[in-house]
């Protein structure tokens, strides 16, 4: 294996464990303490994700939902 595989293999387990760490309860209760939503939290991880992997339209697709979504929360324009 390449430094490039290892690389992009490293990454992928780092995205594996933040979608895990997401769909924990005791964690989901921590970020909503926060006021943190966890779903959109959730799609902002897929969007980091497809953005790794080249997915522009993917993660300009999911990136931008959320952006939006943030923005409509505070009362702000997107």
């Amino acid at each position: 294996m390449d430094t490039a595989d290892t690389a992009e293999n490293e990454l992928d387990e780092v995205l594996d464990d933040l979608d895990v760490l997401l769909k924990n309860q005791e964690i989901g209760a921590l970020l909503t303490e926060r006021g943190v939503n966890t779903s959109l939290a959730i799609v902002i991880a897929d969007g980091l994700r497809a953005y790794i992997e080249g997915k522009k339209e993917e993660a300009a697709d999911d990136l931008g939902t959320a952006a939006e979504e943030i923005a409509a929360r505070l009362g702000r324009p997107a």
